[in-house]
C-alpha cells in the first residue's frame, strides 16, 4: 500500500511540473488530464477500501483543507487591484466580485436546495448541504480564467478593466470558499436541531455575521503585522523581504488559520484576507512574487494530487450511488443555475456598472469552476453530522467536479480567445 501512494505521488508531481507548458496550445487543461490518469490509474487492482470517502473521511478534510488554504493564500497575493478600508473608491472597483458573491452565491445555494428538495424529493438538510458543498468556486481549477500572480511593475491606480473577467473570478474564488460555511452550518443544524425557528437567530448573528467578521479582523491583523516585520522591521538586517525569504508565505497562512480558528472565526477568510494584507504593503516589491512562487508550487501540488485520487476513486466504486437525480443536479449547476445566476448578478444598475460588456458577463458567468472546496465541506459536515445519503452526495459532487473540470477545461481558452478578439476588433 506505501508503494502505491508513494508511486501515485511520483506520478502526480512529475504531471504537475511538465503538463502546463506540454498542454500550452491545447484547449485542454491540467486538472482535466490529472482526473483522466487517477481514472485510468484506477482500474489496476488496487486495494480495496483504499479510497473510500466514508472510511478516509478525516484524511480527505485535512488535505482538501490545506490545498484551499494554499489557494486562497496564493489568490490574497496575486490579486494586483488594493482594496482598503480607508479608500471606498476601491471597494467600487470591486463591484463584480460583490455582486457574484452576494447575489449569485444565494441565488445558486437557494436553487440547488429547492430543485433538489422539492423537485427530486432529496430531504431538505441533505438539499441545503449539497447547494451548499457546490457554491464555492474553484481559485486552482480555472487557471486559464484567472490572473496568474502578482504584477509588481503596475500602479494601484493604473487601469485594468481589460482584466474585469479575469479579476471577478480570481477574487470570487478567494472568498466564496469562506463564505460558503455558514450555509454549511445551516444544513447541518436543520438536521441536527430541527425547526429552524430554534436556531436561525443565533445562525444569522454568529455563523453568518460574527464568523465572517472575526475572520476579516483576524486576516487583516496577521497580515498588517507581518508586512511591518517584512518591510519595515529594524534592524536592517531582519527584513524578510530584503533577503527574499518565501516562508513567510507559510507563516502567513498557519498564523492567520490558526489565530482565526482560536477566536472562532472563519479560517479560509482570514487566510485569504491576511494574503490581501501583505499584498497591500509596498506593493511593487518583488518580494511578492517569490512568495507567490512558492505557495503556487504547494498548490498546484496538492490540487492535482487531489484530482489524481479523485479520478481514482471515481473508477473504483465512488460514482456507485450516482442517479439520474444526481446527474440532473450536477447538470443543471453548471449549465443552468450558475450562468443564470451569474448573469443576474452582473446585469448593468447604472450608466458606469462594473466596467464589463456583454461577451465579459457572459464568460464571468458561466465559468464558475467546481472543485477541491467542494470535497472539503462534504468531508467537513460529514464529521459533524450524520447524513444518511452520504454515498450518494459523495458521488453527486464527484460528478459535478469531474463535469465542471471537462466543460469549463475544455472552454477555458477559446472563452479567453473570444474576449481577446473583441478587443483587438475595438
Amino acid at each position: 500500500m506505501t508503494g502505491t501512494l508513494y508511486l501515485i505521488g511520483g506520478l502526480a508531481i512529475l504531471l504537475a511540473a511538465v503538463l502546463p507548458s506540454a498542454l500550452n496550445r491545447l484547449a485542454l487543461s491540467p486538472p482535466i488530464v490529472l482526473l483522466a490518469a487517477g481514472m485510468g490509474v484506477g482500474l489496476l487492482p488496487l486495494g480495496d477500501g483504499m479510497l473510500d470517502p466514508l472510511q478516509h473521511r478525516a484524511v480527505i478534510e485535512e488535505v482538501t483543507q490545506l490545498a484551499v488554504l494554499l489557494a486562497l493564500l496564493g489568490v490574497g497575493l496575486a490579486l494586483d487591484r488594493p482594496l482598503r478600508f480607508s479608500r471606498p473608491r476601491e471597494w467600487l472597483r470591486w463591484s463584480a466580485t460583490w455582486r457574484l458573491l452576494f447575489v449569485a452565491m444565494p441565488i445558486s445555494i437557494a436553487a440547488i436546495w429547492f430543485l433538489g428538495w422539492w423537485g427530486l424529493g432529496l430531504g431538505p438538510a441533505s438539499a441545503l448541504l449539497l447547494g451548499a458543498v457546490l457554491a464555492p468556486t474553484d481559485p486552482v481549477l480555472a487557471g486559464d480564467v484567472q490572473v496568474g500572480g502578482p504584477d509588481v511593475d503596475s500602479h494601484e491606480d493604473e487601469s485594468d478593466e481589460r482584466h474585469e473577467v479575469r479579476f471577478a473570478l480570481t477574487s470570487e474564488a478567494g472568498l466564496n470558499d469562506g463564505l460558503a460555511f455558514p450555509f454549511v452550518y445551516a444544513a447541518i443544524f436543520l438536521l441536527v436541531k430541527g425547526d429552524p425557528g430554534s436556531w436561525i437567530g443565533e445562525w444569522l448573528a454568529w455563523e453568518l455575521v460574527g464568523k465572517v467578521v472575526a475572520g476579516f479582523l483576524v486576516g487583516a491583523f496577521v497580515g498588517w503585522s507581518l508586512s511591518k516585520l517584512a518591510f519595515r522591521s529594524r534592524p536592517d538586517s531582519l527584513p524578510l523581504a530584503e533577503r527574499g525569504e518565501p516562508l513567510l508565505a507559510l507563516a502567513a497562512l498557519a498564523m492567520s488559520f490558526g489565530a482565526a480558528e482560536l477566536v472562532g472565526g472563519y479560517g479560509f477568510i482570514a487566510v485569504f484576507t491576511c494574503g490581501m494584507a501583505v499584498r497591500n504593503a509596498e506593493r511593487s516589491h518583488q518580494y511578492h512574487q517569490e512568495m507567490h512562487g512558492v505557495v503556487e508550487r504547494l498548490e498546484r501540488l496538492f490540487t492535482l494530487l487531489i484530482l489524481l485520487f479523485l479520478g481514482m476513486a471515481m473508477t473504483r466504486g465512488l460514482l456507485g450511488a450516482l442517479d439520474w437525480r444526481g446527474v440532473t443536479l450536477g447538470v443543471a449547476l453548471v449549465l443552468v443555475v450558475r450562468p443564470l445566476a451569474g448573469v443576474l448578478s452582473l446585469l448593468p444598475l447604472s450608466r458606469r456598472g462594473h466596467g464589463m460588456n456583454g461577451r465579459e458577463r457572459l464568460v464571468t458567468a458561466f465559468f464558475g469552476v467546481r472543485g477541491v472546496g467542494s470535497l472539503f465541506y462534504l468531508a467537513y459536515a460529514a464529521g459533524e453530522a450524520d447524513f444518511s445519503d452520504l454515498r450518494w452526495l459523495w458521488a453527486t459532487v464527484a460528478f459535478t467536479i469531474g463535469l465542471s473540470v471537462l466543460v469549463h477545461g475544455v472552454l477555458a481558452k477559446p472563452a479567453m480567445a473570444w474576449l481577446e478578439h473583441e478587443r483587438s476588433d475595438a
